[in-house]
């Protein structure tokens, strides 16, 4: 796939069994921003619906957070690069606000921290451990982050630099730390957070939310 020449980057969507978000995320897409779903062995339909609806599908056979996040940057084309989830509790239209630092060459790397809509968007216990996170990530790093959201911008020769390894659920957080590591300007801003559709998979669970924070303590140490 060549780059158009109003293309303004690639939107990485990991996918499990989210045929019914799809419509609406994708939809939600903003001009110029092209989806890259990245399908994790999904058995609901989404990667033939996701091609019905437009986007580019690649196939992930791997199991693992960080192992769709990765396959989607090696498939992006573009040089910018944004990382969403694919359940619709992120507005995708939000892309070129959280990316205008990026672009204009004010920050490497932009995070969007989650604002919850709605009672029961955000789970108690995932938003526990994404604290608890955030306080070692500062520790490690001296970078103060609210949340370490999976919406964020960065350039893909860079990321591609960081040469991340984690293919789990410790991808979001190796990228900033080897990021802060790195000396990136970081920044974050915020989104609303929405409730998902369908079945949540990881932090919609207190034992997804345990195997999260197990694998980016992981990361830290």
């Amino acid at each position: 796939m060549t780059n158009s020449p109003h293309t303004t980057g690639d939107l990485v969507l990991p996918c499990l069994n989210e045929a019914e978000a799809l419509p609406w995320v994708l939809g939600r897409v903003p001009d110029g921003w092209r989806a890259v779903v990245v399908d994790n062995g999904s058995t609901d339909g989404s990667a033939a619906l996701a091609e019905r609806l437009g986007a580019r599908v690649v196939h992930e056979p791997r199991r693992g957070f960080g192992a769709a996040c990765h396959a989607g940057l090696l498939a992006a084309t573009a040089d910018l690069v944004a990382f969403c989830d694919c359940d619709a509790t992120l507005d995708p239209a939000e892309l070129p606000r959280v990316a205008a630092p990026v672009r204009a060459g004010a920050a490497d790397l932009v995070l969007a921290g989650r604002r919850p809509t709605a009672r029961g968007a955000w789970p108690l216990h995932a938003r526990l451990g994404n604290r608890a996170l955030s306080r070692m990530l500062r520790r490690r790093t001296g970078v103060r982050l609210s949340d370490l959201g999976p919406l964020r911008v960065a350039r893909r020769p860079a990321l591609l630099g960081l040469g991340l390894t984690d293919r789990r659920s410790g991808y979001p957080l190796e990228m900033v730390v080897r990021a802060a590591d790195a000396g990136w300007r970081i920044e974050e801003t915020e989104v609303d957070y929405r409730p998902r559709t369908g079945r949540s998979k990881v932090t919609g669970t207190w034992r997804g939310t345990w195997h999260a924070v197990n694998d980016m303590r992981a990361v830290l140490r």
